[in-house]
Order: structure tokens, then C-alpha cells, then sequence
């Protein structure tokens, strides 16, 4: 099955570049709210319409290359998310310095379904955004298209 495009409405693909370089030198992370939806021809796409910042609670001096939402802290989002008829669609982080494709860690920590958005940061500016979606017969991941709106 096809990976859906992530649709990303570009002030949501700003605001994740700039929390990014606001949280440099250290990952910030965040997760990512909408539906999907399919057109006339069947074809499914992740519609994005909300963004809701996670402060990353992962050990102090390991905050540089490891993120973690506190899970209290997501199940508030994804219950206030569901009274607005919203959807899980995934999550997004940066990694400072480094390339915007998944870790080793990322795809041991990763789930089916999810979108994950990674946002390289270079020397404090945002220079790539991609987006994975973890196969679930492979357990690799797949490059998903990121589609600014």
C-alpha cells in the first residue's frame, strides 16, 4: 500500500522549522493533528491542521540528541484533539545537526500509521523537513511527501 502524502499547510511547516531553531542545540519535538481524507479516486492523503508542541522530557544532557513526550502530556492533547473531531497523524522533531532522516533509535521507537516529521537543524537554521512512516511487514521506513499548502 502507497504511503498517503503528509499535507502541511506551509504556517504549520514554519512553525515547526522555527521551534526548531529556537530549541537548537537541543531536539524539540511536537505532535501532529488532522484526518484523513480521500478524494473521488480513492486516494488517501493526511490532511495536517494542528500542531501541538511537546516539551521534551528526555534526559537533560541527552536533550541534544534523544527526544520524549511526557505521555500525560499526549493523552491530554489527543483527548482535546478528538473533542475537535482530530486524529493522531504523528509526530515531529529536529535533529540539530544532523540529517533529517530517522536514527536507528528513531525507527526502534517508532510506530505503524505514524508520520514522522523530522526537521534538520544546521548550526541553528532549519535546512531539510522530511517525513517517514514506519512499515509495518518490513519494519523499515518509508519516505513519505511532505505537500506544503
Amino acid at each position: 500500500m502507497p504511503v498517503p502524502p503528509l499535507i502541511l499547510p506551509t504556517a504549520l511547516f514554519r512553525q515547526i522549522e522555527s521551534e526548531g531553531e529556537v530549541g537548537y542545540p537541543n531536539e524539540i519535538c511536537g505532535m501532529i493533528f488532522g484526518r484523513e481524507v480521500k478524494d473521488a479516486a480513492g486516494n488517501v492523503r493526511r490532511l495536517t491542521e494542528k500542531l501541538i508542541v511537546g516539551k521534551n522530557v528526555f534526559e537533560a544532557d541527552e536533550q541534544y540528541h534523544r527526544f520524549s513526550i511526557d505521555p500525560r502530556e499526549q493523552m491530554k492533547a489527543e483527548r482535546a484533539a478528538e473533542k475537535e473531531g482530530l486524529t493522531l497523524l504523528g509526530y515531529y522533531h529536529s535533529h540539530p545537526d544532523h540529517p533529517a532522516r530517522p536514527s536507528e533509535y528513531d525507527r526502534e521507537h517508532a510506530w505503524e500509521f505514524y508520520s514522522y516529521v523530522i526537521v534538520a537543524i544546521t548550526k541553528g537554521k532549519a535546512t531539510d523537513m522530511t517525513s517517514w512512516v514506519l512499515e509495518g511487514e518490513t519494519k523499515q521506513f518509508a519516505k513519505q511527501e511532505i505537500r506544503q499548502v
